[in-house]
């Protein structure tokens, strides 16, 4: 694991994020190598015309963050993300319908959003902290039967991060069928490792310097 850059989608979410901070992200994105940035989709054309030909992803948002809006908005909002230079699309799933044991309607929302999404990568995310492990291995199993692509752990918003036991339960539920991405709390160079080790190939966090500069500190003594 020579640098972690490539596991992080540098994350700004907040609801009071400027465009000058999205620069910013974009420029930080740029320079440390990371995968992607991962934004509200309002953003995803600025971000499409700052890293164009920069080999840094835009991954867009959708339903976020609690999931509950109608199948037809979070296409629409795919759509338009798509439309307007999104490489990847990080849905929340409707969690209370997955509460309420209606697979057929959480399936089916995942898969419209698939489908609008147009061969983009998905990851679903599951607001972990919100479920009870039944429900958890529930959702990953209507993720992976709607065609995702990954699971994720949490918005970052819902009251609860990431966990290592989490991540572990995702990955045996999913096997090598989806990826898992550890989002929620990831500060630090060594929770980020273990998340990867746990399973995760995809780190979520707004952390993303400071975990390479912790790892390039500990690699130098």
């Amino acid at each position: 694991m020579s640098s972690l850059a490539k596991y992080i989608d540098h994350t700004l979410l907040k609801p009071d994020a400027t465009e000058t901070q999205i620069r910013k992200l974009c420029q930080e994105a740029v320079e440390h190598g990371f995968f992607s940035v991962c934004v509200n989709s309002s953003f995803v054309p600025l971000c499409r015309e700052l890293l164009q030909g920069s080999g840094v992803k835009v991954c867009a948002v959708v339903g976020f963050p609690l999931g509950a809006m109608s199948t037809p908005a979070k296409v629409c909002e795919t759509k338009w993300a798509v439309d307007n230079g999104a490489d990847e699309i990080d849905m929340v799933l409707h969690i209370g319908a997955l509460k309420v044991n209606q697979p057929s309607y959480v399936k089916e929302d995942i898969q419209k959003v698939v489908e609008a999404a147009q061969g983009r990568t998905v990851k679903v995310i599951l607001e972990t902290a919100l479920l009870s492990q039944e429900e958890k291995i529930r959702a990953c199993e209507l993720a992976q039967a709607a065609r995702a692509h990954f699971v994720k752990t949490c918005t970052g918003f819902g009251g609860g991060g990431a966990t290592l036991e989490d991540v572990r339960l995702m990955k045996a539920a999913v096997g090598s069928h989806l990826q898992v991405k550890a989002s929620g709390g990831v500060r630090d160079t060594a929770t980020a490792k273990a998340m990867i080790e746990a399973g995760a190939t995809r780190i979520g966090t707004s952390s993303g310097i400071q975990i390479l500069q912790n790892q390039a500190a500990t690699e130098a003594y």
